[in-house]
């Protein structure tokens, strides 16, 4: 999945990851401000991995919950998830964790009344605090992909995965080229 096609939110969010990556301290300095995206910080969560090896919600934004139909804060983020795409979700988790870069999941949600929405959910792996517990925490963004008004207000009951596109950790740097002159 290239930058291109994905929501121009989730674009928004990966790009302050990598900004906060490339210079930790200076993040806020020269940056986007917040204010401008309400709508953004309102589909944000974040989860932190326990010893049980599951995944606590420590907070999560309005809208967020809303379209699930509860306060998602202090739940296992893995109980979204049900059969086969449990299994998956925890495995793209860990795979977030061990490569320390962003991965992003497409999918859907679906209601109990069958009503369906295409959604983008990113995950970036944040760095742990000075002084802090050294646990990992994750930044998620929870972005419908249209079709949130056809929900008619009923919650998110249902995640289903459809793609999941894994780091991406290729190195950029100098490359070997072999010239042979005859």
């Amino acid at each position: 999945m290239t930058d291109r096609s994905i929501h121009p939110n989730t674009r928004i969010l990966l790009d302050a990851w990598r900004r906060m990556q490339a210079d930790p301290k200076g993040h806020a300095a020269g940056g986007p401000d917040a204010r401008d995206h309400a709508t953004l910080l309102d589909r944000i969560f974040v989860i932190e991995q326990r010893r049980d090896q599951s995944w606590l919600v420590r907070t999560s934004g309005a809208t967020l919950n809303a379209l699930i139909g509860r306060d998602l804060g202090n739940q296992n983020y893995l109980d979204l998830w049900t059969g086969p795409d449990r299994g998956m979700m925890s495995a793209f988790l860990e795979a977030i964790r061990f490569d320390g870069a962003p991965g992003v999941v497409r999918g859907r949600g679906e209601t109990l009344n069958g009503e369906c929405v295409e959604l983008e959910i990113s995950l970036m792996p944040l760095s742990p605090e000075s002084g802090r517990s050294p646990r990992l925490r994750m930044l998620g963004l929870y972005q419908t992909l249209g079709g949130a008004p056809m929900l008619a207000s009923h919650p998110v009951f249902r995640h289903r995965i459809s793609m999941l596109v894994p780091p991406d950790t290729r190195r950029v740097g100098p490359q070997l080229r072999l010239v042979a002159v005859h």
